[in-house]
């Protein structure tokens, strides 16, 4: 049975100082369902100067929203996590139509994202009990150090997760006493409007959310970072991108959080649980059709098990159901846009042209929608662009290696370092090699490592700082030295 129902749209307007406003310039933006390619709504799109309004408004409630006491704020988010869970469906339709996520990893996305609400609000009441406060030694001077949050906040996010994004950054900034203005992606923005909807609705006050989705990102971003009352940018999307917001970042000394590109190692041991493997593989690989910073991008497998893990996980991907998200047959939805395909299809066609064998897949698929056909590569030549360069789409790239230092030394041969993983039965090795590996994440035995109590980040190219668990509360938050003379 078909999900498929009519789309009951949130507000298309942009969110200001509490307000839904449309744009001065009456501009507005398509939105596209890149399973049609037919546009299911169009959203205002911001102007710089409405951009700067939002600041306004972010600083104008900045210090009441810092003196509104974090039980207070712990109960908004509370009740924007049950706001969320309530709207479970509403959540996932928009989702799949303007992302193009199969049904049940949309609802996975919304359980995911509303998680955020609830980590934070569970963390925000333990704020100010976790400061310090004792005597320097040798002397009668009193030592007091707290936490302040850091100041209005940027938050600029992707498209590939339109609610877990943005909370992944909103609920801890609100959780510390910072207000925000969101910048969503315009591919997706329908998500991060009806969040804020229900952020309205869980009573956040005017001013403390604010959202604009713009069709001029660069010079809206530009305007705001240029103004010295923002504090904060928390940025999630590529490393290109991310150097540029570092370098106007600097301008100003901001607090900066940058979640960027990835190029995650899969290694799979002679001593794997095979099914596990193939499955762990498969879900590190596929999931969101390979659309994030933390897939699967080039799966090392051991010379003994080579032949067999490819056969198996080549057959996995050969009867995935590629389809509309609404089916609940389909286990893979349409890339986000033609570019997205143009572009994993040239890795593709790169790879083959230069020696690669494709056991699997490797086309477009005609549309309507964006689609493309789960890939399996081997043999693939040291000049292949796909050896480097994020592949962000269904296509899996297998490499053989033979000892356990090769693999480790594949896997770190790149200037990325975001996700890994790691499948073996033994301990000893899991963990070895779990920490010879240089990247923030380390998955053992599973696909799956995103978790709100978890922090998320890389090394390297791959960003600076982390979201989730209590460093992404910190991420939000000033350390403040009293010292008291008695």
């Amino acid at each position: 049975m078909s999900t498929e129902t009519t789309l009951d749209l949130p507000e298309t307007r942009l969110f200001i100082g509490g307000t839904w406003t449309a744009s001065a310039t009456a501009a507005t933006l398509p939105v596209i369902n890149p399973a049609t390619g037919e546009a299911i709504a169009h959203v205002s799109d911001a102007s710089v100067q409405e951009g700067l309004a939002a600041l306004d408004a972010a600083c104008a409630a900045q210090d009441a929203w810092a003196a509104t006491p974090a039980r207070d704020r712990a109960d908004i988010l509370a009740r924007t996590y049950q706001g969320i869970i309530d709207r479970r469906d509403d959540f996932a339709l928009l989702i799949v139509d303007e992302m193009g996520k199969p049904w049940s990893e949309a609802q996975s996305e919304v359980d995911y994202g509303a998680g955020f609400f609830r980590w934070f609000a569970e963390s925000a009441g333990r704020i100010h009990t976790e400061g310090q406060f004792g005597i320097e030694p040798g002397s009668n001077y009193h030592v007091a150090v707290s936490k302040r949050p850091v100041g209005p906040s940027l938050l600029i996010t992707p498209w590939n997760f339109p609610l877990a994004m943005g909370a992944r950054k909103i609920a801890p900034a609100l959780a510390a006493g910072c207000t925000t203005v969101l910048k969503p992606a315009a591919q997706t923005p329908l998500t991060s409007l009806l969040l804020a909807q229900v952020l309205q609705e869980a009573g956040v006050p005017a001013g403390v959310v604010n959202v604009v989705v713009t069709g001029n990102s660069r010079d809206l971003i530009s305007a705001i970072m240029n103004d010295t009352r923002i504090r904060k940018i928390s940025f999630t999307g590529s490393t290109q991108v991310g150097r540029v917001l570092l370098a106007q970042s600097a301008q100003n000394v901001m607090n900066t959080s940058m979640e960027l590109g990835g190029n995650a190692p899969l290694i799979v041991f002679d001593d794997a649980d095979l099914d596990r493997a193939v499955e762990g593989a498969y879900l590190a690989k596929l999931r969101n059709g390979g659309q994030s910073c933390v897939a699967a991008n080039r799966i090392y497998v051991q010379s003994g098990i080579a032949d067999k893990f490819t056969k198996r996980f080549t057959e996995r991907l050969a009867h995935i159901t590629v389809g509309n998200g609404h089916e609940p047959s389909t286990g893979l939805g349409p890339l986000i846009d033609d570019k997205q395909r143009t572009t994993v299809h040239n890795l593709v066609t790169d790879a083959v042209a230069k020696g690669a064998t494709c056991l699997t897949g490797g086309q477009i698929i005609d549309g309507p929608g964006y689609y493309y056909q789960p890939t399996v590569l081997t043999n693939i030549p040291a000049d292949a662009d796909i050896r480097e360069e994020e592949i962000f789409g269904p296509v899996a790239a297998i490499y053989t290696f033979d000892t356990e230092e090769e693999a480790i030394t594949e896997a770190n041969a790149t200037p990325y370092g975001l996700a890994s993983y790691v499948f073996t039965k033994d301990l000893g090795r899991a963990l070895r090699v779990a920490a010879a590996i240089d990247a923030g994440m380390t998955g053992i035995n599973r696909g799956l490592i995103s978790n709100p109590a978890a922090p998320f980040g890389g090394t390297k190219q791959s960003g600076l700082g982390r979201e989730g668990g209590i460093e992404g509360l910190e991420a939000y938050q000033e350390t403040k030295y009293t010292g008291i003379q008695l």
